[in-house]
């Protein structure tokens, strides 16, 4: 799967949600995750791909239904927005699948704990995520988009800060905290 997309940093919540709510964007998931990304000890995903490995383990805060998902990233672009081949299979056991990375010579790298709430309008996903602390301290929106020119759109109808625009991963951004 081919992702475009953008983060919105330093954003208010419940601001985002409202605007959000007001234009009708329809709310397609609540949900707390875990996740855990692995790399070789010399991060051979991250100086290759610019990309990683990721066990992802989800819960539906609405339905309490629970998913593991097992993801390798790969980052093909990063100047207007951030293109990322995405792969991803559904898995049962995340301890199995940590023993497995971790015969192939994989680490853990970091395990981070995050709220995420979904909104989709037209062909735009906006993701509200806020992060434990130790992970990343701000709230930021990512902007999901099918085509590049939708992102100038997402900003227009939220009325967002361009200044506030991202096109860095969760752990570019670690690295400035």
């Amino acid at each position: 799967m081919r992702e475009i997309e953008v983060k919105i940093l330093n954003i208010n919540p419940e601001e985002i949600e409202g605007k959000l709510i007001a234009l009708n964007a329809i709310k397609i998931k609540h949900e707390a995750q875990i996740n855990m990304i692995y790399d070789t000890p010399e991060g051979f995903l991250e100086k290759t791909f610019s990309g990683y490995s990721r066990i992802r383990i989800t819960e539906n805060l609405s339905t309490g239904d629970k998913q593991i998902a097992y993801t390798v990233k790969k980052n093909l672009n990063a100047s207007l927005s951030r293109q990322n081949i995405e792969h991803e299979v559904i898995i049962n056991d995340s301890q199995e699948m940590e023993m497995i990375l971790s015969d192939l010579g994989y680490v853990l790298k970091h395990k981070g704990h995050k709220e995420r709430v979904s909104y989709r309008y037209d062909n735009i996903l906006f993701e509200i995520d806020t992060w434990d602390k130790d992970t990343y301290p701000r709230p930021y929106l990512e902007i999901e988009v099918e085509k590049e020119e939708d992102i100038e759109k997402a900003l227009e109808i939220l009325e967002l800060d361009r200044t506030q625009l991202s096109t860095k991963s969760i752990a570019e951004l670690r690295l400035e905290i």
